[in-house]
């Protein structure tokens, strides 16, 4: 019998990465048991390599995993290593990353200029969005004295005073109200304000190098995880929550709900565009560099 093929797949250790690659996980989880595959695997054993979503965005610059989620920010500078699954895309539609300030305090948006704002990483589509958000007040990053924090640690530090305001991602979107702090704006709303698209925030990509056959061979086996882990949701979940940082089974299952969902099955035509929309702003305000087209693996 032929050895299964390591793949090595790069995830956050969040609620929406677990729950969607539950089915694949093999390795010992925070409770302490080894948990095995739940589908077909297709010949691949599936090696889960768990990092926050910055640390991820810069290991793509050097391609080492085959299969990674990535910010739609970074793809742009990637874009020729990697290829986006049609499968595994994380929108934010009508919702998104979050600016946030401490409960109670109100200012403008121009009130940050000069301000130590806390941002989750230089690469995530949180700070992209941001940075094309500011423009709309005439404002830059180069405005704002902004500094990378590792997301879970920014509620409590602007919270503390050492920040004045900060970019949430993750589950800090549904916590941030009682951790004392409140909303300035949400990005994702913006953004469906005005463009009438959902805000593509991140996807799972595929090294290029494998080849067009072996690319949509392992991208279907990505979507049918994703599919078993929507049908036995409620196991999916118990896994998912063991990295829900404080969420209880309530909030667990309304974050994952909030990125694993229909978009997630599939980018699909309009998801397409929003991806091609935010690649296309981006680049016209000189933040990235011009992707010609987005192909998607199906």
């Amino acid at each position: 019998m032929n050895n299964p093929t390591i793949l090595r797949l790069g995830h956050s250790p969040d609620p929406d990465d677990a729950f969607m690659w539950w089915p694949l996980a093999d390795f010992k989880g925070p409770d302490g048991r080894h948990h095995k595959p739940q589908i077909d695997t297709g010949g691949y054993s599936f090696v889960h390599v768990l990092e926050d979503i910055q640390s991820l965005n810069v290991r793509t610059k050097k391609a080492d995993l085959e299969i990674t989620a990535l910010s739609i920010h970074q793809y742009a500078f990637v874009a020729d290593k990697y290829a986006l699954t049609a499968c595994g895309a994380s929108m934010g539609d009508g919702y998104g990353p979050m600016i946030v300030c401490k409960a109670g305090r109100r200012f403008s948006p121009r009130f940050l200029k000069g301000k130590k704002v806390a941002i989750p990483g230089l690469h995530t589509t949180a700070w992209l969005t941001c940075q094309l958000w500011l423009q709309e007040f005439g404002m830059t990053a180069g405005d704002l004295l902004f500094e990378t924090v590792m997301f879970d640690e920014i509620p409590a530090k602007v919270a503390s005073g050492e920040y004045v305001a900060g970019l949430l991602i993750h589950e800090g979107q549904l916590t941030f109200a009682s951790e004392g702090l409140g909303l300035v704006v949400d990005l994702g709303a913006w953004w469906k304000t005005k463009h009438n698209l959902p805000l593509p925030l991140g996807g799972n990509a595929i090294r290029r190098d494998l080849g067009e056959t072996e690319m949509r061979k392992i991208a279907g086996v990505l979507l049918a995880s994703i599919r078993h882990a929507l049908v036995h949701r409620e196991k999916a979940l118990a896994f998912a929550g063991m990295w829900g940082r404080g969420l209880d089974t309530k909030l667990a299952d309304k974050f994952v709900g909030m990125y694993v969902n229909d978009w997630t099955l599939d980018f699909g035509k309009k998801g397409g565009e929003a991806v091609a929309k935010l690649l296309e702003e981006g680049a016209k305000a000189g933040l990235i560099p011009k992707v010609a087209k987005v192909d998607f693996v199906r």
